[in-house]
């Protein structure tokens, strides 16, 4: 596979980046090790459920979990959920485990959880098993136009 919807979006942002391409991981922290980042540098993907139809992005550095007392208060909702693998697949375009925001099939919102913003590096999934993008920060926030907040606590 030479290209994902992710890879092309991030290329036609005009966004720095290294595609890294390794076997399917069982773990973050083999994942990690793949990669060539620590486990807190890897982002994981989260599709959040606000209502029927209406989703959001929300990254997880590995060797966190989502707070969902500090999403709701950020957002200012009440009932929020994961949704399963199918409809996943049908909001984003991409099957659990490859999602990402970057070329998904819907622009939706993006929060990215505050504790990243300082790393020189993060990896986000490249919109298929086996394939990750490595980029700064700031470039992945001012590409989703994402919000930065405290949504997360240590897994």
């Amino acid at each position: 596979m030479s290209s994902t919807p992710a890879i092309e979006a991030v290329v036609a942002a005009g966004i720095a980046h290294r595609v890294v391409r390794t076997a399917p991981a069982g773990t973050i922290e083999e994942a990690a090790q793949l990669r060539g980042l620590p486990v807190e540098a890897l982002l994981k993907s989260l599709v959040v459920r606000r209502g029927e139809g209406d989703y959001l992005f929300v990254l997880v550095p590995g060797g966190r979990t989502l707070d969902w007392a500090k999403l709701r208060a950020h957002l200012g909702e009440r009932r929020m959920t994961l949704p399963d693998a199918a409809e996943a697949l049908a909001a984003t375009g991409y099957p659990r485990g490859a999602i990402t925001p970057f070329g998904a099939t819907t622009a939706w919102p993006v929060v990215v959880d505050a504790s990243v913003i300082d790393a020189g590096e993060v990896s986000i999934g490249g919109g298929a098993h086996g394939v990750s993008i490595t980029l700064a920060p700031g470039a992945l926030v001012a590409a989703l136009d994402a919000t930065v907040a405290d949504v997360t606590k240590p897994a």
